[in-house]
């Protein structure tokens, strides 16, 4: 027996006309240096019909790539209902990626027009030589065009090129599973590689946000989106705010703490998301100059680890942080850290710390070193592989078998799942470090750093060891106006791991590198280790 219900397709096109007319008055308020300005669904709709016709008119046909070099703002709201909905392929590229890689990208994705805001346009001209598939430049706001001088891409001013087109657009029938968007990964091995979402992926995606064990969103709620629109597609936030009809908050570039402090002050945010190094900025300017954050009811942490005392200072402030765990291949959601009902006190911290349940959607096992799968009991480690509707089964235009296995992905973290789902990581594959035959996890070290009242960050990766093998190397930033030394340091972890994990070797240092969606950049410190530029001290080694 098969069932009669109406097959129609989960696509982008039908977010964009439901949330531009029942949730036509709310709206999307961009940050400028000049204050804010707000636009209201109904008329983003109406923008984005004309950004459409524009791009039909420069050629755009078919699934072709449009790509968005642009921060958080309505102009990459309206380009992220437009390009999908109209049949193309929206392509976000990382403002923050070194030049090479962004021309490694949008050349391997074959980009036929690039809509730029003006503030990163000096960064766009540096590569446009080396792609030859750029055939339009569209640019968002005031910009120095003197860059592109000899370009041989058609400029285009974004306001001129859409004005006085329809406000209308007969947005595309389309199969559910035909591409929508695409993001590359950051490449932190090898080149970056391009996930390409569809429009039933994203759709169930954007239900998931919306859910309560997701992050909970309704018409009611002012969605802060500081986790960027160039990254994982801004975890869904876009979409899923005009789904319900949630208010979007988009702090464009003005994305270090005092402005972000000030935005939130005015603007109002309930819900907001992004890496943990945004918001260790913004706990310290919160601190330091207190302002009211009180409408704040949760801030999703996810891209890495959340360190306790991060949980802990947003806490102080009436703040809860849920912890979120996924990846650009996943699209990004794979878990959420809510708190069973009726679990309080230390058990209740322990679900905090954890990366949080795992989806309905996102199917997980854990395999070990030999390919066994292993139980959910809470205990076992091994890696974490992944299978669902909005987990990818390939990587564009590259064969990469060794992150496929048997229909699962391979995430490369290292964890356990409980018997009621609950994902606890201990680090990613490549930062075990391996000593003596035992795992130490960085994860646990760093928490555990950071916790110290003198610590700001802290990263620790493997160095060669001729006893072990491999031990860990602490790089410690101290707070502006603390000092702590390491055997302090050394003291405070002693509490938390066991001594044979205590690191020998340390380096107090500016700040931990970053990559460009604001992880730390663990390759860097192993580099600077290996070159000798780092100012290591050490101990007393282990017996």
């Amino acid at each position: 027996m098969r069932s009669t219900m109406q097959d129609v397709p989960l696509s982008i096109a039908t977010i964009v006309r439901y949330g531009t007319t029942a949730h036509g008055d709310r709206e999307v308020v961009t940050c400028t240096a000049d204050g804010v300005r707000r636009a209201t669904y109904a008329e983003v709709g109406r923008r984005s019909a004309q950004l459409a016709h524009a791009l039909r008119d420069l050629g755009i046909e078919g699934d072709q790539r449009v790509a968005t070099f642009m921060w958080n703002n309505q102009e990459h709201l309206e380009a992220y209902l437009a390009v999908p909905s109209m049949g193309a392929v929206l392509h976000t590229l990382n403002v923050r990626l070194f030049p090479d890689q962004l021309a490694y990208i949008a050349d391997h994705a074959q980009d036929k027009v690039v809509l730029v805001d003006g503030s990163v346009l000096p960064l766009l001209a540096k590569i446009l030589p080396k792609l030859d598939s750029i055939e339009h430049i569209v640019v968002n706001g005031p910009a120095d065009l003197a860059v592109l001088e000899g370009a041989a891409a058609q400029v285009h001013s974004w306001e001129e090129l859409i004005a006085g087109r329809p406000e209308e657009f007969d947005w595309v029938d389309l199969d559910e599973r035909d591409a929508a968007a695409m993001c590359y990964t950051s490449g932190t091995t090898g080149n970056p590689k391009g996930v390409v979402y569809s429009h039933r992926s994203i759709y169930l995606h954007s239900m998931q946000v919306c859910m309560g064990d997701g992050f909970s969103l309704t018409a009611a709620d002012r969605v802060l989106a500081v986790v960027p629109m160039f990254h994982a597609m801004a975890w869904g936030l876009p979409y899923a705010a005009l789904m319900v009809g949630s208010t979007l908050l988009m702090p464009d570039r003005f994305l270090t703490p005092e402005p972000l402090a000030a935005f939130i002050a005015a603007e109002r945010p309930t819900l907001a998301g992004a890496v943990p190094t945004v918001w260790t900025g913004l706990l310290a300017q919160l601190q330091a100059h207190p302002s009211d954050v009180s409408t704040l009811r949760q801030v999703v942490i996810g891209g890495s680890a959340c360190p306790p005392a991060l949980m802990e200072g947003f806490d102080a402030l009436g703040i809860r942080v849920i912890h979120a765990w996924g990846m650009t291949e996943i699209s990004p959601l794979g878990s959420v850290g809510h708190v069973p009902p009726g679990v309080t006190g230390d058990e209740e911290w322990r679900y905090r710390l954890s990366q949080g349940r795992l989806v309905a959607s996102v199917q997980a096992r854990l395999v070990g070193p030999d390919g066994s799968v292993l139980p959910h009991d809470g205990v076992a480690v091994g890696e974490v592989e992944v299978r669902g509707p909005w987990v990818t089964a390939s990587y564009y235009r590259d064969q990469d078998p060794d992150r496929f296995d048997d229909g699962w992905l391979r995430t490369g973290d290292v964890g356990s799942i409980t018997p009621d789902s609950f994902l606890n990581l201990t680090d990613r594959a490549k930062d075990v470090i391996k000593s003596g035959g035992e795992w130490i996890s960085s994860m646990e070290l760093e928490n555990a750093l950071m916790s110290h009242p003198a610590v700001a960050e802290a990263s620790v990766v493997g160095v060669p060891d001729e006893r072990w093998g491999e031990r860990p190397l602490a790089t410690v930033v101290v707070k502006e106006g603390h000092t702590v030394g390491i055997e302090e340091l050394r003291e405070h972890l002693s509490g938390q791991v066991a001594s044979w994990q205590l690191p020998e070797r340390w380096a107090f240092i500016d700040e931990v590198p970053k990559t460009s969606v604001g992880k730390f950049d663990k390759k860097v410190l192993r580099q600077r280790y290996a070159e000798g530029t780092l100012d290591v001290r050490t101990t007393a080694p282990i017996r």
